[in-house]
């Protein structure tokens, strides 16, 4: 009985550190700071419109888009412009501005538009910016604009039946199939009678 006891807790002994290993390094995983950037960095970035300004995640495929800025001093601004990348020839830049920022050092610009257009062509961009009266080296940071088309005419693909419109509702589809199967059957009951030789 006693040599059957001492495997067990060698093994109890060999189980608790390795866990007490386990713990030890989690700890330090949790303490040990981020490979990514630290939440001070000053940084400005591109946000799909609709999309959360407080999340620092930056968005390199958009349609419609605003500048988000974060981690700034208060009271500093930002200065920022956009050209078109090769090889397509374009004025530049595109468009360019200011964000103003708030005393917590972040900001956000309303939709960003070209000069004289409502949206961006579809293409590669790069936005630069910098802090206005620092002379360190401006920063950048490229994207690309695509905006899917909605199909148009039809019912979607696969959907099959009738397309609905603001003219047609769920209620006169429905009032017209039953319609058309009472028209049916008084159809076959008529060619049953004329079959049968009744008037």
């Amino acid at each position: 009985m006693s040599t059957s006891s001492r495997p067990r807790r060698a093994g109890a002994r060999a189980s608790a550190a390795v866990l007490a290993t386990l713990t030890a390094t989690g700890a330090t995983m949790i303490s040990a700071p981020a490979a990514v950037a630290a939440p001070g960095d000053p940084d400005v970035k591109i946000h799909r419109v609709g999309f959360p300004f407080s999340n620092q995640r930056h968005q390199p495929n958009v349609c419609d888009f605003y500048l988000a800025a974060f981690n700034f001093r208060a009271g500093q601004s930002i200065a920022w412009s956009i050209e078109k990348l090769p090889p397509a020839a374009a004025p530049n830049p595109i468009a360019e501005g200011a964000i103003a920022l708030a005393d917590d050092g972040s900001g956000y610009t309303p939709p960003v538009t070209p000069e004289g257009a409502v949206r961006f062509q579809e293409g590669d961009y790069r936005l630069t910016w910098r802090i206005v009266g620092e002379t360190a080296a401006p920063k950048f940071k490229d994207f690309n604009v695509n905006c899917p088309v909605a199909p148009n005419g039809g019912p979607p693909a696969g959907g099959g039946g009738l397309a609905m419109t603001k003219d047609f509702s769920p209620v006169a589809g429905t009032a017209a199939v039953g319609l058309a199967a009472v028209g049916g059957v008084a159809y076959l009951r008529l060619r049953r009678r004329r079959a049968d030789g009744a008037a």
